[in-house]
């Protein structure tokens, strides 16, 4: 009887709706409460949190309401049922990854990032996501037996009208509550956790999309007027350099070291008795490195590009998205790149062992002023090479010799990694390192990828040194973001010495912690470096060093060595950590003891509300700077705007060897000064894949060409075995 009845309502356009509602609600709260950490407490957050998925369902939904066209109606709501799991999903996968939702920039910037990957979402799926599509299936499957019939007959216009208006109406309730529950909660700029609480996915989605059009509309409308309050807050922001630092790495070559997902709890860490970095750590450990033990990644969903990004141009990432994969492509920077080679002379090249595609990066680079970038394309990606995120680590290295060794000096290259990468898996002929055992597979082999790594790195060392660039180098080793996601770190918590039980969200913020090492051979003075910082001052600090003052230029950053450095360390959920203490979600923690303080003084109180203002404008400015692409407007003095179409990637090791040639005996290049020989030879590696597949002969395909098709290149490239 029952079974009668329902068959009878499905059968009916406007059951059938209410049947797809219902589902979508269910779901959504089973993936709130399984999957997301929204912070839900009491009984009033986890009511609107039960009604927060019905006013835009039943709005979307009911879009199909007004068509009366059988068919359509029906596959059109089927259609948008389908479209929403799928963000669900999206969300869902995005969430375990990065702990944080989708916004527009990220969906439309996806292209961008999902060139780059291969089957990491697949690794970021669990038995329980079946509750997200199995529904869609029985439908089906209903539909197929008949159990769900069409109807014929068309919802009439002013029942389809009742039912959006219903919608809307509850829309403006729900906010209403979460009002109530956050007060400004659309206002101001708080984690997106709280509008997804209070809110909903859908809803969520749809401000930002308005959000993200308002932003592009103001980007169009922008005057060179709106960089006034920018450059006032620069200028005063601005550290003067260290005089005895300043310049004592001049005319050095730069090779900057980034190592994926590398947290800083790593460096000195044992597991199992047995050192998972010994090489990082001897580095780290030298007196001829600066190191640096509270230094914070800052990135925001941008990850990887993010660090880059900071690293580049000592300017933020964006609060929403990546800004290389977002606005890289259109925006003018004064990047680390253009400004070595305008005051320094200084030629450029990035290697990286995936796409170019992959976070905008060929586009990006081009606008920051890197001469060349040796993507995937230049290195040979026979499948035994490649790790989920490109070319392995020792063979990135190992690989890049040939296109090094022809730069001319001094030259700014950066190495990027990605063996250390989420899932965190490697093969077994590259693991030899037992893995941890705390339940949680990327944990465990997080050390085993680590460790993998370290080897890598050590055997670039060696090679820097046998080869003679290792004097004459400055080597800067960097940890791009978090490695494990403060949804994992409970699982870490024992290997680190404390209680999941009393982990907190300021464990969390100190976990940001990554690498940081200046690494000056010849020098004695270093040693570990205690001062607070993060990846927005390397530049400053960089160009110090270099001798060339960073003062002309529009940064947020300031000078590591500096005596008046800042140390107030800004992240982009707006929360801040200083040598004393940290601001969490409006939480204050003492950072000598980890504990809450719960009554703060006045004076402190008041301390913290001016450098959480402060924290708020420079977030803000940067912004500002980079959606409003502000710099088109400014050219500071000596510097050259950088035209993105004086650089091809497309023949880069043809273009290196033909400056060689032009060049003749001025060349710097490490080939000219190695007697126009190649130093492959001084290149030491265990990786197992360079006995099998790899052939320095072949294995470059822009290579090969280009010494077929330019006879002004055949001469010198013929005798380097490439």
């Amino acid at each position: 009887m029952y079974l009668s009845k329902l068959k009878k309502s499905l059968s009916s356009r406007f059951g059938f709706f209410l049947l797809l509602v219902f589902l979508f609600w269910l779901k959504t709260i089973a993936v709130y409460l399984i999957d997301f950490q929204l912070g839900v407490t009491g009984i009033y957050q986890y009511a609107v949190l039960l009604i927060n998925p019905i006013a835009t369902t039943v709005l979307f939904f009911g879009c199909a309401l007004y068509i009366k066209r059988t068919t359509p109606a029906y596959l059109t709501l089927f259609l948008i049922y389908i479209a929403n799991s799928a963000l669900l999903l999206f969300n869902v996968i995005y969430y375990r990854e990065f702990t944080d939702f989708m916004t527009i920039n990220v969906i439309f910037g996806y292209s961008s990032v999902s060139e780059g990957l291969t089957t990491s979402s697949f690794a970021l799926l669990k038995p329980q996501d079946i509750i997200i599509f199995i529904d869609i299936i029985l439908i089906i499957l209903g539909f197929a037996t008949r159990f769900i019939k069409f109807d014929r007959h068309p919802i009439p216009t002013k029942h389809a009208a009742a039912i959006t208006s219903f919608a809307l109406f509850f829309l403006v309730f729900n906010i209403t509550l979460g009002e109530i529950g956050r007060p400004q909660l659309l206002t101001r700029a708080f984690d997106r956790n709280y509008l997804v609480k209070y809110l909903g996915i859908d809803t969520f989605t749809l401000y930002d999309g308005l959000k993200t059009a308002k932003n592009n509309q103001v980007r169009n409308e922008a005057t060179s007027s709106d960089l006034n309050s920018i450059l006032k807050f620069t200028k005063k922001h601005y550290a003067k350099a260290n005089s005895s630092m300043f310049g004592i790495a001049k005319g050095r070559n730069v090779i900057v070291i980034h190592l994926e997902s590398f947290e800083q709890f790593l460096i000195n860490f044992r597991l199992n008795g047995k050192e998972v970095t010994p090489f990082l750590n001897s580095i780290y450990n030298s007196k001829s490195t600066y190191s640096f033990s509270n230094f914070f990644n800052q990135v925001g969903q941008g990850k990887t590009s993010d660090a880059e990004n900071m690293l580049e141009t000592s300017t933020y990432g964006l609060s929403q998205g990546s800004l290389f994969s977002s606005l890289g492509t259109d925006n003018t920077f004064e990047g680390a790149p253009a400004i070595l080679n305008q005051r320094a002379g200084y030629s450029s090249a990035v290697f990286h062992g995936n796409k170019g595609s992959f976070w905008n990066r060929s586009n990006v680079y081009k606008n920051l002023g890197y001469q060349n970038f040796f993507d995937a394309s230049y290195f040979n990606t026979n499948a035994n090479n490649l790790t989920e995120y490109g070319l392995k680590d020792k063979l990135l290295f190992h690989d890049s010799v040939k296109y090094l060794e022809r730069l001319q000096q001094p030259f700014y290259a950066k190495f990027i990694t990605v063996s250390n990468h989420f899932p965190y898996e490697l093969d077994s002929q590259n693991t030899s390192f037992k893995a941890a055992d705390t339940g949680d597979t990327s944990v465990d082999n997080y050390f085993v990828t680590a460790h993998y790594l370290d080897q890598a790195v050590k055997e670039f060392f060696d090679y820097l040194k046998k080869s003679g660039l290792y004097d004459n180098s400055m080597i800067i080793i960097y940890g791009d973001h978090y490695g494990i996601s403060n949804s994992r770190n409970l699982k870490l918590a024992s290997l680190l010495g404390k209680s999941s039980s009393t982990w907190t969200d300021n464990d969390n913020l100190q976990m940001q912690r990554v690498p940081f090492m200046i690494h000056l051979p010849g020098t004695q003075n270093g040693g570990v470096q205690t001062q607070y910082g993060g990846e927005i001052d390397v530049l400053p600090t960089l160009l110090h060093l270099l001798g060339i003052s960073s003062k002309r230029y529009i940064q947020f950053g300031t000078d590591l060595f500096s005596s008046e450095h800042d140390q107030v360390v800004a992240f982009r959920n707006e929360n801040f950590t200083t040598p004393k203490y940290s601001v969490v979600n409006g939480n204050i923690y003492d950072n000598s003891t980890g504990l809450q303080i719960t009554h703060p003084s006045a004076s402190l109180a008041a301390k913290i509300k001016k450098e959480s203002a402060k924290v708020n404008t420079e977030l803000t400015l940067s912004d500002t700077l980079n959606n409003k692409n502000l710099l088109r407007f400014y050219v500071p003095k000596g510097f050259t705007p950088v035209n993105p179409k004086n650089y091809n990637y497309k023949d880069d090791f043809g273009e290196i060897s033909k400056i060689q040639k032009i060049l003749g005996k001025k060349s710097t290049s490490l080939w000219s000064k190695n007697g126009n020989k190649t130093t492959i030879s001084d290149y030491v590696s265990d990786a197992p894949e360079l006995k099998t597949t790899d052939d320095n002969a072949k294995n470059v395909s822009s290579a090969v060409a280009s010494t077929k098709n330019s006879s002004s290149i055949s001469e010198s490239s013929s005798s380097s075995g490439d």
